[in-house]
């Protein structure tokens, strides 16, 4: 008699004993099924008190229709194949050497914002996000995303000379002592937990620990050029983590909340990726800034009375 189930199941070899009965089912390979005839007669090893044949034979006939419904994620396809180099992700390091985990201190920075929100100048989402604009278009993370992808070109060419002389100037363009202090002590830690994790001949040629300072693009995109990451790719990672601890600095002083922090993120992201944009093709004759208010704020930090962080 042939019956229609209907059920999902995935097939290899089944095996299973049945009063008495032995059946086998073989698959010839892996298969998702779904709705199945299924034909049986038996064979019959040892009488039983239910069956009144002393033998009779069994075959399960089965036919296979793959399903439409997939039965795990794991075993999902693309409809359409992957861009290799989005297969491979080359980039995902940038998610570790930037996250507020990797040991550079970041938290300890605000980059002025803290005597900004003691002056009354940041106050509310609206003018953070005002001050954050300024600094994209005129401050020291234009200077820095330029800094990057020249160090990265730099690097990537084994331009070394090249890659010490942009290292003295990202250096000496520093407009404070805590600006310094900031961009310099970010690079170093940055390069020693680089090169005792992630080493690359391109951190060899960056100053030894306790030499010439390095400031912290110039660490990262060496450090991003040695292991082969994309340019734009990396100088958006670098911007945004820039612009992700400034925000998370106004959060933690009380100027806004979580959801506004987000909310902040998600209006600058278009002009994070317009920056990288630019910075990417751009050269050292294109660095220069105004952004004064920022540059007094850091200096004005440096005699703040009451302090959480350390610019």
């Amino acid at each position: 008699m042939s019956r229609p189930r209907r059920f999902t199941a995935t097939i290899t070899t089944i095996m299973t004993t049945i009063t008495g009965m032995i059946i086998t089912v073989m698959a010839p390979a892996r298969t998702t099924i779904t709705t199945i005839p299924i034909m049986i007669t038996a064979t019959i090893s040892t009488p039983n008190r239910m069956c009144t044949v002393p033998t009779a034979a069994m075959t399960i006939t089965i036919t296979t229709i793959p399903t439409a419904t997939r039965t795990r994620l794991m075993d999902a396809t693309s409809p359409e194949p992957l861009n290799p180099a989005l297969r491979s992700f080359a980039e995902l390091p940038l998610l570790l050497w930037l996250s507020p985990a990797f040991p550079v201190g970041s938290f300890a920075y605000s980059h002025g914002l803290e005597w900004a929100v003691e002056a009354g100048d940041i106050a509310d989402a609206a003018s953070l996000g005002a001050w954050l604009n300024d600094l994209l278009h005129f401050g020291a993370p234009r200077a820095d995303a330029i800094l990057f992808a020249c160090a990265f070109r730099a690097a990537r060419s084994s331009g070394w000379t090249d890659l010490h002389e942009i290292n003295a100037l990202a250096t000496a363009l520093a407009g404070s002592s805590e600006r310094r202090l900031e961009t310099c002590a970010q690079g170093a830690a940055f390069v020693a937990a680089m090169r005792a994790a992630w080493a690359c001949p391109a951190l060899a040629h960056l100053p030894a620990a306790g030499g010439d300072s390095i400031p912290y693009p110039i660490a990262v995109g060496a450090a991003a050029a040695g292991h082969g990451l994309d340019l734009g790719l990396s100088l958006q990672a670098f911007v945004l983590s820039l612009f992700a601890n400034f925000v998370s600095a106004a959060v933690r002083l009380g100027a806004i909340g979580q959801t506004d922090g987000q909310k902040t993120l998600a209006a600058i992201l278009p002009e994070v990726r317009r920056l990288a944009a630019e910075a990417a093709i751009a050269g050292l004759d294109d660095l220069g800034g105004c952004a004064f208010r920022s540059d007094i704020a850091a200096m004005r930090h440096e005699t703040q009375y009451s302090r959480l962080f350390r610019s």
